[in-house]
């Protein structure tokens, strides 16, 4: 049995489990729905496989072209800076994928040793998917990892393969406190949501079902009544009729907030997303198709935008949010037309230079990348208004600009 019947096995497994569950207790929530088709232990899609890359079922932009992490590292180099290059630096992603763009930022840290030289870097990366941890831990550091004992957060460590320590956990919580840098890329779009819809009656909430049409097949179905989702994530102001919520984006942006406004740092969010005017953005997607978010749960990708206007209000002005902004934007104030003439002219085959040309296009056209993924970051407030008013202004001198967001001023 190949792959894809193995993936049928397993789905009917998890569809069977589903349709259980739901003949027992009733319809459930779309977050409830989109946990156990991602995470469930046995047959969940990131715990089963993760499929990313050429094989799988998406790309992601490091997958594309090395140049996205190097500006991401740049990035996070050129804030160190802006914030008096602090002696310590953790680089913490969240759902860091194969590795691949850790692995770029390293490289970058790499090159730039001379300027990190007095600095205790280290990374700390939170993954939950077994599978996925053995990818980067072989990616980052060759292999040359060890299990941590239980009573350590960390549950596995290594040394990367440019000689920084490397700490992988399943919760940001488990991450030591201290000056941080955070990353997220493509990490919100796969955590449940709730879905609203406005009727006549008020809110309600829209579930997932079995239809008693068709045996062992799913459908939407509207809560008859108010839920407590309804009660708790609907904004009085709310003007959409119908609404997408990420409960879990919202804990997780408050703990970056708490995080950065306590022990300094900044976080950098890079998603497909929209500044809360979009409705229905579910979906699913297998061998880079678009694919029935309701069939065959488990065997393929489930995402949503992310809302950034949600993610604003949830860091409760503990930090200076920035963005989104779009890729292409984002990736031209970091300077990728530079990066990639000099890339170009130092490639001697053409099969090199019509590649990178190929990717720059992936990350940059409107129509691809470019305008879809949004880049948004957090920030303690002191890193753009100067704390103390009472001093001669004139003595102050200007805040750097923050890169990506203004035009990159690399000395």
């Amino acid at each position: 049995a190949g792959p894809e019947a193995e993936a049928a096995g397993g789905a009917t497994a998890l569809l069977q489990h589903l349709c259980r569950k739901l003949r027992a207790s009733g319809p459930v929530t779309v977050a409830e729905y989109m946990r156990e088709a991602l995470t469930n232990p046995a047959q969940g899609y990131y715990t089963r496989r993760g499929g990313i890359g050429d094989s799988g079922d998406f790309i992601t932009s490091p997958e594309i072209s090395q140049v996205f992490g190097e500006l991401i590292g740049i990035w996070y180099i050129s804030e160190w800076m802006a914030m008096g290059k602090p002696n310590t630096f953790q680089l913490v992603e969240l759902g860091p994928g194969r590795g691949t763009l850790t692995e770029d930022i390293l490289r970058v840290f790499k090159q730039l040793a001379s300027v990190l030289s007095k600095c205790d870097v280290s990374v700390h990366l939170v993954e939950v998917s077994p599978k996925l941890s053995e990818i980067q831990a072989q990616l980052l550091t060759g292999g040359k990892v060890q299990p941590n004992p239980e009573d350590e957060s960390a549950y596995m460590k290594g040394i990367s393969k440019t000689g920084i320590p490397i700490f992988w956990y399943r919760d940001i919580q488990d991450v030591p406190p201290g000056y941080s840098f955070y990353l997220a890329h493509e990490f919100f779009d796969a955590l449940p949501i709730h879905k609203f819809q406005r009727t006549e009656k008020g809110w309600r909430e829209v579930l997932v079902d079995i239809d008693p049409e068709v045996p062992d097949q799913l459908r939407f179905v509207l809560s008859p009544s108010s839920t407590p989702a309804t009660e708790n994530f609907i904004q009085p102001e709310e003007t959409r009729d119908h609404v997408e919520v990420c409960p879990e984006a919202g804990v997780i942006v408050q703990r970056l907030a708490c995080r950065i406004e306590k022990d300094g740092g900044a976080a950098l969010v890079a998603d497909y997303g929209h500044d809360g005017t979009k409705t229905d953005t579910f979906r699913g997607f297998r061998n880079h198709k678009l694919h029935d978010v309701l069939s065959a749960p488990g065997t393929a990708d489930l995402t949503a935008d992310v809302d950034f206007s949600y993610l604003r209000k949830m860091t409760q002005e503990r930090t200076t949010t920035l963005g989104p902004i779009k890729q292409r934007e984002f990736l031209k104030n970091m300077g990728i037309d530079l990066r990639l003439q000099v890339l170009l002219q130092n490639s001697g085959d053409k099969a090199t230079r019509e590649q990178l040309l190929h990717s720059y296009d992936m990350l940059m056209n409107p129509e691809k990348m470019g305008d879809c993924f949004n880049f948004f970051a957090l920030l303690p407030h002191h890193r753009l208004v100067h704390a103390n008013k009472k001093d001669k202004p004139e003595s102050k001198s200007p805040l750097a600009p923050v890169a990506g967001f203004n035009e990159l001023l690399m000395k």
